[in-house]
């Protein structure tokens, strides 16, 4: 079960690499398919994350696996959002490819400093 646990987070921290490398980094305002596809891995492992410490004997602080997951969900949004209207032929919204980065960031922030 510890491998499950270890293989889940190093999934989760590419995800979040994926995002803040695109968004800030590489793309600048582009959606990539980095980022698109790292955005859904933070939702779905963080999710797979949440279910694995809740199965276990520790406590959990489900008010910041709510916010963890209420912020990665807004980081997803963007990205989907961005993608489908890039899709549609409506240009390019780096203002929610740029929102996305800065809300990765801040759930990471989230996850170390709480």
């Amino acid at each position: 079960m510890d491998l499950v646990h270890d293989l889940l987070v190093l999934l989760h921290i590419l995800g979040m690499a994926a995002i803040v490398g695109s968004a800030v980094f590489v793309a600048r305002g582009r959606v990539t398919p980095a980022l698109l596809w790292g955005a859904r891995a933070q939702v779905v492992t963080g999710i797979l994350l949440a279910g694995l410490v809740s199965a276990g004997d520790d406590p959990v602080d489900t008010t910041k696996l709510g916010v963890k997951l209420v912020v990665a969900v807004a980081v997803t949004a963007c990205v989907e959002i961005a993608n489908g209207g890039r899709r549609r032929g409506k240009g390019e919204r780096a203002r929610l490819v740029t929102a996305a980065g800065v809300l990765a960031v801040l759930n990471t922030a989230v996850a170390v400093l709480w």
